[in-house]
């Protein structure tokens, strides 16, 4: 059996988080190809294509979502991808009630007074980061007296749809929660923690990573927020990002559902859980 998963064209040297699933899937038999979703090859020829490290899509999201419409047996599926490939989710999930950041939603091309959007969230420490991307790109934080410079990297971005939150101080020492989910199966929880002052929580920055335990009324609500997702019956992975507010609640950040890192050092079930949901999918298709 022949599964792609899906890559990029400059995957980093130490991206290794899928070698587990890998490995897993060749003891099952498996062939396991890594090709790029830019590649020139015959989609067909795999049993099964699985999005997995297609970390340069945001900047090219329309031609990527056109490659997904033309991939026979993908997972996760195109019309999953296209809902989740746009941050308006979060606010048709915290429609809801899915509690996600108090947010100033910005169309591209509209013009937006920094000053009045703090004014309209209540607050003086503030983030601000596109509606499409990907590892903290076009993303800024700033204070009160740095209104001006926010102001001109949002002007500076206006040729994208862009958002406006509270900055969340919580990112910097809890950092940033994740929780991994094959189909609707909890299988563990990520904690990944910036460098000191750094609210970038990425491999890319040196961020670290660690387990972390959710409790069983978490996991619960979070099967409840898969239900809102289109097709969510054909979900093979997700992956919940929380950071805490200051009254120490969880606020969705992300729902990670198109190339994830799923942390399988954490957690070695949860990726022969996913081989063995790949090759049933496979076998299905």
């Amino acid at each position: 059996m022949k599964i792609a998963l899906v890559s990029c064209d400059e995957l980093p040297g130490w991206e290794i988080d899928d070698q587990p699933l890998i490995s897993a899937l060749e003891a099952r038999g498996a062939t396991v190809h890594r090709p790029s979703w830019t590649s020139d090859v015959d989609w067909n020829q795999f049993d099964l294509s699985v999005i997995r490290t297609t970390w340069d899509y945001h900047s090219r999201k329309d031609t990527f979502i056109a490659w997904c419409k033309t991939v026979p047996r993908l997972l996760n599926d195109v019309s999953i991808v296209e809902w989740n490939t746009h941050k308006s989710y979060l606010r048709e999930l915290e429609q809801h009630g899915v509690a996600i950041a108090p947010t100033v939603w910005i169309e591209a091309g509209k013009k937006v007074c920094i000053q009045k959007s703090m004014q309209t969230l209540g607050v003086t420490k503030g983030f601000i980061k596109p509606q499409v991307g990907a590892c903290a790109s076009d993303t800024l934080r700033f204070t009160e007296e740095e209104y001006q410079k926010a102001q001109r990297f949002l002007d500076s971005n206006s040729h994208q749809d862009m958002m406006v939150q509270p900055y969340l101080k919580a990112v910097e020492t809890e950092g940033e929660l994740s929780a991994i989910f094959i189909g609707d199966q909890f299988t563990h929880g990520v904690q990944k923690i910036p460098v000191p002052g750094d609210y970038r929580v990425q491999d890319d920055f040196g961020a670290s990573d660690v387990p972390f335990e959710f409790s069983s009324d978490e996991i619960q609500m979070m099967k409840q927020v898969l239900r809102f997702v289109p097709n969510h019956e054909a979900l093979l992975y997700s992956r919940f990002d929380y950071l805490r507010d200051a009254n120490g609640d969880l606020l969705l950040n992300e729902l990670e559902l198109v190339e994830p890192s799923l942390f399988f050092r954490h957690c070695s079930y949860s990726a022969v859980l996913l081989a063995d949901a790949i090759l049933k999918r496979a076998m299905m298709s």
